[in-house]
């Protein structure tokens, strides 16, 4: 057991904000179900209210946990690239509360691969929310001294795990309507996923 790791999940437990690395970016994490610490983490990254933030878990069932409805293609989709890089929107459960959701009836989820991150998550043994660890607006991080340049004490603790092999944002798909939309492009692409669940529409730009 990495013992940074150990202190990252008793700062998480005590509504402390911790910095750790996925293999998209670093994530700004906080405990997703203690209101207190999302306001913080809202406020350290100046995101504003009614954005939501994407929320981190260890597996997949634990996720889906979080969602009242899982269609089939979410099971679909989490079972081929979870953990991985890959975000999915879902209507949300009672577990996820208006402070992580920008007070929207979904809820973004994502179980992600990095080992840092996964053994975090099962040391922590819950939820935590995890948007990218800088000032909104801002270049996402890919390295723990990115996280310490632009938030410096703002945050309580940074893992250390090196770089980030993908190094952008996760892919984003909302499975809340009647038909799967691509939010955000990323490192699986719109073709990976209509391979495995039809056709996907884009989010409209205009």
């Amino acid at each position: 057991m990495n013992p940074e790791v150990r202190r990252a999940a008793q700062i998480l437990r005590a509504g402390g904000l911790v910095a750790f690395p996925t293999e998209t970016v670093y994530g700004l994490g906080a405990d997703a179900a203690n209101e207190k610490a999302v306001a913080r983490l809202y406020a350290v990254k100046r995101r504003p209210a009614d954005h939501p933030v994407i929320i981190h878990f260890a597996a997949a069932q634990a996720a889906f946990d979080w969602a009242r409805e899982v269609p089939d293609a979410a099971r679909k989709l989490a079972q081929k690239f979870w953990p991985g890089p890959l975000t999915l929107i879902l209507k949300r459960s009672r577990q996820a509360r208006d402070f992580v959701t920008g007070a929207q009836d979904t809820v973004g989820l994502r179980v992600p691969s990095h080992p840092v991150a996964q053994e975090l998550l099962r040391l922590f043994d819950g939820a935590i929310a995890a948007p990218s660890a800088n000032r909104f607006g801002l270049v996402s991080p890919t390295t723990a001294a990115h996280v310490r340049d632009d938030l410096g004490k703002d945050v309580d603790l940074v893992l250390q795990g090196g770089a980030s092999d993908v190094g952008i944002e996760s892919t984003i798909v909302d499975l809340s309507g009647a038909t799967p939309i691509l939010l955000r492009p990323g490192h699986i692409s719109k073709a990976e996923i209509e391979a495995l669940i039809g056709a996907v529409g884009e989010k409209d730009t205009t």
